[in-house]
């Protein structure tokens, strides 16, 4: 399994501190760097990261594709891949339409259909830069058919970047199985609803194009909850609390609570948004659905309790140990057991 850990950008103004953290992550023993896309723009610190680096894959995780569209997602993807020779991960995903719509103010509709056709298009952009073809992309969300040679940034000499999409819904998922290199597993995703949703949807994508998972990487859910003391760890269990019911309250996600039962709390931790009660959420997770969603243990337990869960299914994770910071020293002991 490769391990990965996230490019703080709380501070992006400071360039120093992302080739710093780029740096570490990758004598660590890291196998990918990863940026979200929340406070900031998650493009902007991989130049950084690419420059500071060797070995190390660097992706987003996720940036939003409906904020964007086809060519403006080409380009950013050939740069990055071209000038970290190689080594960038495209990652996407839909974001919610109250965020599109009113956020971003662009067009939502139909997502899994325009997620897939818009990775569709982004890969019919890099086709005409590579290979010199007409550029004719016809499709019911996004039509591209104008490429000059100013504008023609020419074939990559490292190929095309791998496309992930991040997924929690059938839909999606059968999306990422058909037209993408790897999945996002959504971080709000239990071991049961990964098992009998999430890997039967990928299967049937990778049937419809006649590929199988030996040409495919899935990303886990990375909830991490532990620490050093009883301090620590109660610390990082209310910060992953109130990540779970930040995600709970979400509509498109009530399909994972209905399958453990907890339906009926989409509704009231939804209700509780709409109040502002955003602290108050957490308290709703109890203890079987904190450990259902996470791996919660002491440093030694984590690795053995990560493998349990996911060691036969998943290619790569991430840490997500939301509410509390713990540098690469403490996480290094936990990454050679993983990786070891």
């Amino acid at each position: 399994m490769k391990i990965d850990s996230g490019i703080n950008i709380s501070n992006p103004g400071d360039l120093q501190d992302i080739a710093r953290e780029a740096r570490a992550i990758e004598a660590s023993g890291y196998a990918g760097a990863w940026t979200a896309e929340v406070a900031h723009d998650p493009f902007l610190p991989h130049t950084i990261a690419a420059e500071h680096t060797d070995r190390i894959e660097l992706g987003t995780s996720i940036a939003v594709g409906f904020a964007r569209n086809p060519m403006l997602l080409a380009n950013l993807g050939h740069d990055l891949q071209r000038y970290s020779q190689g080594r960038f991960i495209l990652g996407l995903g839909t974001q919610i339409k109250p965020h599109i719509t009113k956020r971003f103010s662009m067009e939502w509709s139909r997502p899994a259909a325009r997620m897939r056709e818009m990775v569709l298009a982004v890969r019919a952009i890099w086709e005409s830069w590579d290979n010199k073809t007409p550029l004719k992309f016809h499709g019911e969300f996004y039509r591209h058919t104008l490429m000059t040679p100013f504008f023609d940034p020419g074939p990559n000499p490292y190929g095309s970047p791998k496309i992930f999409i991040s997924a929690v819904g059938p839909l999606m998922t059968e999306v990422a199985g058909e037209v993408c290199d790897g999945i996002i597993c959504h971080s709000f995703s239990t071991e049961a609803y990964l098992r009998q949703v999430t890997l039967p949807a990928l299967q049937k994508g990778l049937d419809t194009a006649g590929r199988s998972l030996n040409d495919f990487e899935i990303s886990g859910p990375g909830f991490v909850v532990t620490g050093q003391n009883e301090e620590e760890m109660n610390k990082a269990a209310t910060g992953v609390r109130r990540q779970i019911a930040f995600y709970a309250s979400t509509p498109a996600y009530r399909p994972v609570l209905d399958m453990h039962g907890w339906g009926d709390l989409q509704s009231e931790l939804n209700t509780m948004t709409k109040r502002g009660q955003w602290a108050e959420m957490g308290a709703l997770i109890d203890d079987e659905m904190l450990d259902t969603f996470a791996i919660v243990g002491e440093p030694h337990q984590i690795a053995d309790k990560i493998n349990a869960r996911w060691g036969d299914c998943v290619d790569r994770m991430s840490f997500y140990q939301a509410g509390s910071f713990q540098d690469h020293e403490f996480w290094a002991p936990i990454l050679d057991d993983l990786t070891n």
